[in-house]
């Protein structure tokens, strides 16, 4: 049997035609006329030569085109974690009076739109929201909810410049002697500083070989060998992508957005290198539509770059071509997952495919691709400046290196700290984040984002290790901690984690489609008198479907999420039904 193939990609690949300005196509139609219309799909097809039912499979499967029409003002408001947690859904109420226009629609009149999105990267100062009419790079509005008797002083019904407040930069700190990911905002060193010499008289097994020492593992949350992913790609026939994952969608994570704003060289540098070892003349990168200022900033990047001589054909006069295309998605939170993503730089539905076959052997237009995330990039650069014994002696032997760790606004001190693998949790959350602000109490930590995993105040002398917190019902992900003090009711966070789940399911398999909205189902059933307990015991048959059944780690993902918050929540869940939303 021959590989298997997919309709649209192979059409692409015969059309010599990639879609990866398919999504910005879509988002004009949408800027020129507020919506995407059939007329508008046509001729987007027969600009690209599409069938009229791939580019409409794409304009209806993403959240920013999904949502119908969008007013002269558009406003997107974070629906995350953090932004849950720091108000309880309150800041969305107060923005729908301020605005006059209800969450998903658009005014009469057109004025003013608002949508809801799962995260904007602002989790250190959430709530948060992204007001479209303001200038291009995106301001977003933090804080603005954190005394909601001031937000609802500031903002009045129908106002039509109700929210003007910035939120602060991103606070950053390395913790290691030596820093890596941080290496260029707090080390002094410098981007494209050996970029130069590897072109000119480097080779690509020297490069494959300090990865391979260094023990750099996918830092998205898949933690797969960097090197090993590198090395099946490049035993692959030309030609060969190699693709940065900016899509940092887990609410809580915004590690990715600080490096793209304020260190993108060091990024367009990381996937140089991996283009070099892989031999691939291409690099793509997919940055999510919810971080405008980080797609403007690496575009600005490429530019500069070019003009250096960084990136086109000949780079620094050597026999080596290659450059960087930056794409922007348009809302879906599995366009993180790689064949995901694939095919949405490919300008398709970003829904997940069967593996195998890989990426490495069947990735971007069907070629063999190496799809590697942000901060596993930015990391690449100092391994092949200092060699890879040196990361190696970084972290701890089950896994090696450092990693960026993201603490939500609760915290006293919020914000992207690098640490060395192996550090205990508590740590993270007590030395750093110098526990909760007053007058908050902790009752869980979501580590990991929203397929992480909830773990109890007593277990965070766990060390930050992958092993260590599989085996303590968690994922490390991106490694993100959002904590959720005790005035957030087991419920409200129980109902939080299935809407989440069942808007950002892609829909590709029924386990995960149907299954994700029976959980919603199952928690409304909780506050119903005489059903809170068979609601409780349902969800154990249907967290085994999603585990087992489910074609990716999505599923999966939702299913050891719900139920480390089931565990940390038991006792609470497990009150009658008259008071376990705090009733009396």
């Amino acid at each position: 049997m021959g590989e298997p193939r997919e309709a649209f990609v192979e059409l692409q690949e015969r059309l010599g035609r990639p879609g990866t300005r398919m999504l910005d196509r879509l988002r004009q139609a949408q800027d020129e006329d507020g919506r995407v219309d059939a007329e508008d799909l046509a001729r987007a097809a027969g600009e690209f030569g599409w069938p009229v039912a791939a580019v409409t499979g794409s304009a209806t499967y993403y959240a920013d085109f999904a949502e119908g029409r969008r007013g002269r003002r558009h406003v997107r408001v974070c629906e995350g974690t953090s932004c849950f947690v720091g108000s309880q859904g309150q800041h969305i109420a107060l923005l729908e009076r301020a605005l006059g226009v209800r969450l998903g629609e658009c005014a009469a009149d057109g004025s003013a739109s608002l949508q809801g999105v799962r995260c904007l990267g602002y989790c250190y100062d959430s709530p948060a929201l992204l007001d479209g009419e303001l200038p291009a790079t995106g301001d977003v509005l933090g804080g603005l909810f954190g005394d909601p008797l001031a937000a609802q002083r500031r903002t009045r019904p129908g106002c039509a410049e109700p929210l003007k407040m910035q939120a602060a930069q991103i606070p950053y700190a390395s913790m290691v002697e030596r820093p890596v990911v941080l290496a260029g905002l707090v080390g002094g060193e410098e981007s494209w500083a050996v970029w130069p010499g590897v072109v000119t008289a480097g080779s690509r097994e020297k490069i494959m070989n300090e990865i391979a020492r260094s023990g750099l593992r996918g830092r998205g949350g898949a933690d797969f060998p960097v090197a090993e992913k590198w090395s099946m790609t490049a035993g692959e026939p030309a030609p060969r992508y190699v693709v940065g994952n900016a899509d940092e969608g887990d609410p809580g994570s915004y590690g990715d957005r600080l490096l793209m704003e304020h260190d993108p060289h060091r990024i367009l540098e990381g996937l140089a290198l991996a283009g070099f070892a892989v031999g691939a003349r291409n690099g793509l990168i997919l940055v999510r539509s919810e971080y405008p200022t980080a797609a403007d900033r690496l575009r600005v990047a490429v530019t500069q770059a070019r003009e250096a001589g960084h990136l086109g054909k000949g780079v620094h006069g050597s026999p080596v071509d290659f450059d960087v295309e930056i794409v922007v998605g348009a809302g879906s939170y599995v366009a993180g997952e790689e064949t995901a993503l694939l095919h949405a730089l490919a300008g398709l539905r970003a829904a997940v495919r069967a593996r195998p076959p890989y990426p490495t052997s069947h990735g971007f237009l069907g070629r063999p691709t190496a799809v590697n995330n942000v901060e596993t990039l930015a990391a690449v650069p100092w391994i092949v400046r200092h060699g890879g014994t040196a990361y190696a002696r970084l972290g701890h032997p089950d896994e090696t290196g450092t990693k960026l760790v993201c603490l939500s606004q609760r915290f006293r001190r919020p914000g992207v700290y690098e640490v060395e693998f192996g550090v205990p949790l508590r740590h993270l959350v007590e030395d750093l984040g110098g526990g909760l602000r007053e007058p908050y109490q902790l009752r869980a930590v979501q580590v990991g984002g929203p397929l992480g995993g909830f773990l109890t105040p007593d277990q965070l002398d766990l060390p930050l290790l992958a092993k260590a917190l599989t085996e303590a019902g968690a994922a490390l992900g991106h490694a993100s901690l959002v904590a959720v003090d005790s005035t957030v009711p087991a419920t409200a966070i129980l109902r939080h984690a299935w809407a989440f789940a069942a808007a950002e399911s892609c829909g590709a398999c029924t386990p995960c489609r149907v299954g994700t909205r029976r959980g919603v189902e199952l928690v409304e059933r909780l506050g119903e008198p005489g059903h809170a307990a068979a609601a409780l015991l349902d969800h154990e048959p249907l967290l085994e479907v999603l585990n087992v059944a489910s074609l990716c780690a999505f599923g999966r993902g939702v299913a050891g999420a719900v139920r480390s918050l089931l565990r940390v929540y038991f006792d609470e869940l497990h009150q009658p039904a008259a008071t376990i939303d705090g009733g009396e």
